[in-house]
C-alpha cells in the first residue's frame, strides 16, 4: 500500500473515531438504567393487565381489541429485547444478554439469538447486496439482479411489490416465529441453544393452548391471527423506513465506517409519538454508528452527528414517516421495473468507485 493511500485509510478512520471521542467525553454512552426499568415496568404491567381483561372479558368479540393491544405490548417488548441485544442497559454483557433472552423468548416468542446473528451481519454490512441479510430476501427483491433470475409471474409481482409489502407484513410476526423455532430446533444446537429453545417453544405452546382453552376455536383463532397480524405489520413498518430506498453497496465494495452506515440509513422525523411508535429506530443514522448508545440519548445526539456529517460533506439523510413509505414503496415497485434497464448504484456512483 502507498503512502498515500495509507493516509487517505488513516484520514477515513479518524472521521469516525473523532466523533466516537466527541460522544465519549460528552457522557452521551453512560447507561440509562431508570429509563429502562420504568419502561419494563409499564410494559409487565400492560401485559398484566391485559391478561387479566381477557379472563374478565369472556366469550366476547371484544377480545380482539385486546388482541390489538396484545400486539402493540408485544412491538414494545421486541423494541426492548432489540436494545437488551444491543447491550444498551447493563454493562454487564451477560445480564443484558438474558434480559433479551428473556424478553424476547419467554415474552415474545422468540429465539434473540437467531435474530442477532441476522441483525449483526445487517449492522456490519447495511444494504450490501453480498452480505446484509435484510437485501437478500426471497419474498422481496431489493435489485435488479435478483428479479432478472424469476420467472414471469415473479418479475410481474417485483413490479408491484411495494403495494404489496405492508400486507406481506402482517405475515411477519408468523415468519419470525417460525424462523425463531427452526433456529433453536436445528441439529447442531449448542446447551444455550438448547435451553432458548425450552423458553421459546413453551411460550409458543402455552400461549396458544390457553387462548383455546379460554375461548372458542373460531375466537381464540380469530385473536391468535388478528395479534400476530398488528404485531408484524407494527414491527415491520417501523424497521421498513431506516434502509429500504437508500442507496445499495455493490458487492465488495470498500467504504469506511462513517460513510456506510451514514450513506445506507435513513432517519425519521415525527416527534415523540414517532419516537414511542419505532422504538427508536427513527434514529437509525446515531443507532448504526453507535449501536451500544441507550435509546433515549439516540435524540440528544443527533444534533452532534448531523453537523459533522454536514461539516465533512457526508449526506445526512431525513424525512418525514408518510414521505419515507411513499419512498419505500416506490423504490420497491421499481426494482422490478429498472431489471430490465442497466442498473448504476447511486452509491457507487456518488463515490465515483
Amino acid at each position: 500500500m502507498t503512502q498515500h493511500a495509507l493516509g487517505t485509510q488513516q484520514r477515513y478512520v479518524s472521521l469516525y473515531t473523532d466523533l466516537l471521542q466527541t460522544v465519549r467525553e460528552l457522557g452521551l454512552l453512560r447507561r440509562r438504567r431508570a429509563y429502562y426499568f420504568t419502561r419494563l415496568g409499564l410494559v409487565l404491567t400492560a401485559l398484566l393487565a391485559i391478561a387479566a381483561g381477557m379472563v374478565l372479558v369472556g366469550d366476547s368479540w371484544y377480545q380482539l381489541l385486546l388482541a390489538g393491544a396484545l400486539a402493540l405490548v408485544l412491538v414494545q417488548v421486541a423494541f426492548l429485547s432489540h436494545d437488551s441485544a444491543h447491550r444498551q442497559v447493563f454493562d454487564s454483557a451477560a445480564r443484558n444478554d438474558w434480559l433479551a433472552r428473556i424478553l424476547a423468548g419467554a415474552i415474545a416468542g422468540m429465539s434473540v439469538t437467531w435474530w442477532r446473528s441476522k441483525h449483526s451481519r445487517h449492522h456490519s454490512a447495511p444494504n450490501q447486496i453480498d452480505k446484509d441479510p435484510d437485501v437478500q430476501l426471497d419474498a422481496i427483491a431489493f435489485h435488479p439482479d435478483a428479479v432478472a433470475k424469476r420467472g414471469r409471474l415473479g418479475q410481474w409481482i417485483a413490479a408491484r411489490q411495494g403495494w404489496l409489502f405492508f400486507p406481506l407484513l402482517t405475515l411477519e410476526g408468523l415468519g419470525l416465529h417460525a424462523s425463531s423455532v427452526r433456529h433453536v430446533l436445528r441439529r447442531d444446537a449448542n446447551r444455550l441453544d438448547r435451553v432458548e429453545a425450552a423458553i421459546v417453544v413453551s411460550r409458543i405452546v402455552g400461549y396458544v393452548a390457553a387462548l383455546y382453552l379460554l375461548l372458542p376455536a373460531g375466537k381464540a383463532s380469530a385473536f391468535l391471527g388478528l395479534q400476530l397480524a398488528v404485531f408484524g405489520l407494527c414491527l415491520g413498518a417501523s424497521f421498513a423506513p431506516n434502509h429500504k430506498g437508500m442507496p445499495l453497496v455493490p458487492a465488495g465494495m470498500k467504504l469506511d465506517f462513517l460513510r456506510r452506515q451514514v450513506l445506507t440509513s435513513r432517519n425519521i422525523r415525527g416527534g415523540v409519538l414517532v419516537d414511542f411508535a419505532m422504538g427508536g429506530l427513527n434514529y437509525q443514522i446515531e443507532h448504526h454508528l453507535f449501536p451500544s448508545m441507550p435509546r433515549p440519548t439516540l435524540k440528544r445526539v443527533r444534533p452532534i452527528v448531523r453537523e459533522y456529517c454536514e461539516l465533512h460533506g457526508v449526506a445526512y439523510t431525513e424525512v418525514g414517516l408518510f414521505a419515507s413509505y411513499r419512498i419505500v414503496v416506490d423504490y420497491l415497485n421499481n426494482v422490478g421495473l429498472k431489471a430490465r434497464d442497466p442498473f448504476d448504484c447511486p452509491l457507487a456512483t456518488q463515490l465515483g468507485r
